[in-house]
């Protein structure tokens, strides 16, 4: 009896034992920390950019001592990274600290200097020669009192040097073609005289006189004509003055005529009571 032998089976490979896994680097607190640290870092260096290169430093600094930690442990391969990126957060943060004091300083000198100009610009009441104005210390335009107000022949004398004169209120008679008078009105004439005595040419393009009649305050509408309402024209040099006559329609019972003189932006405004 023949005995059959069975074929060897293929032997199945042995799988290799795993060797013991490394787990991946964690990196990304390093490289988090050095890109906040270069833009906060360049945020910093850009004026009225300091408040944005201090919160990204604050957050670059914060992930770069974190990722530190994490290469002390072993969990991270990337500890110079890290370690720039947190050099770079605390850069952004001086940044922003010298930042935020130059532009502080730089808002504070501004305002210094708007209210200093507001204050040069004031003006003080200055009484004509024959005393029937009384004299007022006050900003004229901003007075209060009647013994602060202007009257006829008064000046509002500016503390650059600027002097402003407003006469007594004359009849007029505006020709019929007349812009600004209304039949059955009164037409009256005041002569405005602006005096540099400062030492820097004064500009009359943005001078602005105005009046109110009676004891309502109506505005009185300003009359052109062939002889008035031309107003003032170019720049008066110091040491010398330059004079206009402007007319104004009031109501036929005013009593007085209320003129507001604006030498510009710069300056505040001066009024002057009139009797009619």
């Amino acid at each position: 009896m023949s005995q059959y032998t069975q074929p060897p089976q293929p032997q199945q490979p042995y799988a290799p034992a795993q060797a013991p896994g490394t787990l991946p680097a964690r990196n990304g607190l390093g490289v988090a920390a050095l890109v906040l640290g270069i833009i906060g870092t360049v945020s910093g260096l850009i004026p009225f950019f300091f408040w944005l290169a201090g919160i990204l430093g604050l957050i670059a600094l914060i992930l770069g001592l974190a990722g530190r930690g994490r290469a002390k442990r072993g969990e991270a391969t990337n500890k110079g990274v890290t370690t720039f990126g947190a050099v770079l957060g605390l850069v952004a943060l001086v940044l922003s600290v010298v930042g935020a004091v130059l532009t502080f300083k730089a808002v504070d000198d501004v305002v210094t200097d708007i209210n200093k100009a507001v204050q040069e610009s004031s003006a003080s009441a200055k009484p004509a020669a024959d005393g029937e104005a009384a004299a007022g210390e006050g900003a004229a335009g901003g007075t209060e009192g009647k013994d602060d107000v202007l009257r006829q022949g008064d000046s509002a004398v500016y503390d650059d040097g600027l002097e402003i004169t407003v006469g007594a209120p004359a009849a007029y008679t505006a020709d019929e073609f007349a812009v600004g008078h209304t039949k059955g009105n009164s037409a009256w004439t005041v002569s405005v005289v602006i005096e540099n005595k400062g030492k820097e040419k004064f500009d009359t393009a943005l001078v602005g006189v105005d009046a109110r009649a009676g004891e309502d305050g109506v505005d009185a509408e300003q009359i052109f004509d062939g002889q008035t309402g031309g107003g003032f024209d170019g720049t008066v040099l110091p040491g010398k003055k330059i004079t206009a006559k402007f007319a104004f329609d009031a109501p036929a019972d005013a009593g007085n005529l209320t003129v507001e003189v604006s030498p510009g932006f710069d300056w505040d405004a001066s009024q002057w009571e009139l009797k009619l």
